[in-house]
């Protein structure tokens, strides 16, 4: 295991109180950035908080309400819609550089700044888009980091996920529970899964799914998608060994035919190599 992926296993092993997610999230975009150093990230996270002046706020609602003006309205920190899936929108040194991201990164950085100047601010994942939540009132205060920090009722999240996903989904209180740091980093992984997919950087993807295997050991869907990629970069004996783990451990899977029947082609491949 090279020394990136096992400083992410050492970060994701710890207790969930003692995850850096700034870091976790830095990590993940050294696939981008190979020679990243996170501490200038972390330090500039540091400058944003220091420069909030949200910490000498003692009321938490309003050092939440000042913290959102400042990094929404004076920093200018928003969505790049008109190019989504561009990797850097889910690498954080990107995001505090260019101040443009995605739901899941800009979240990120205002839980990350929250919890630099003292503020209880969690990941809530709604289907199809996410979002932080604040404790800091009788109600919990949604906000949405990629429309500027709005402020977003049960209702407007509603609406919000029925855009997104197209159909009406009924939100239950359940949706808007918060969600763990490595379910964030898992997220996070999985976009660049699929802009890496779609760009055909399969190096990249390769390094995606083991960091994913990582945070999931089990799982076997992470395990065949490893599998395909490396056969695609010419890793035939690991893909095929990923392939072997893989039907198994799920010999009746919906794809276990396909998957077979590929693992026939490249072990036909590789006798003809030999």
């Amino acid at each position: 295991m090279d020394a990136e992926l096992g400083a992410f296993r050492n970060l994701v092993r710890a207790p969930e109180r003692d995850i850096d997610l700034g870091l976790g999230a830095l990590l993940i975009a050294r696939i981008e950035h190979a020679n990243l150093a996170p501490v200038h990230s972390l330090t500039h996270l540091d400058g944003l908080a220091a420069a909030s002046g949200a910490a000498r706020i003692p009321d938490p609602l309003k050092a939440l309400h000042r913290l959102r003006e400042f990094l929404f309205e004076e920093e200018g920190f928003s969505g790049n819609a008109a190019d989504y899936y561009d990797p850097r929108n889910s690498c954080l040194n990107d995001v505090l550089e260019r101040r443009l991201g995605i739901p899941i990164t800009l979240s990120v950085v205002v839980i990350e700044v929250g919890r630099r100047v003292g503020l209880p601010v969690v990941g809530v994942g709604l289907p199809g888009h996410f979002v932080v939540r604040a404790d800091v009132d009788a109600d919990p205060v949604l906000l949405d980091p990629f429309d500027g920090g709005a402020v977003l009722t049960h209702e407007r999240a509603a609406a919000l996920v029925t855009r997104a996903l197209g159909r009406r989904v009924r939100l239950t209180e359940e949706h808007f529970a918060p969600v763990t740091k490595r379910h964030i980093l898992t997220r996070m992984l999985m976009n660049l899964r699929g802009i890496y997919s779609r760009r055909g950087e399969w190096d990249k993807a390769l390094a995606v799914f083991d960091h994913l295997l990582v945070l999931d050991e089990e799982s076997v869907t992470h395990l065949r998608d490893r599998g395909t990629v490396l056969v695609k970069l010419g890793h035939f004996h690991r893909g095929v060994a990923d392939w072997e783990r893989y039907l198994n451990t799920c010999p009746q899977a919906d794809d276990a035919n396909s998957v077979r029947q590929q693992l026939r082609r490249v072990r036909q491949r590789l006798a003809t190599l030999n």
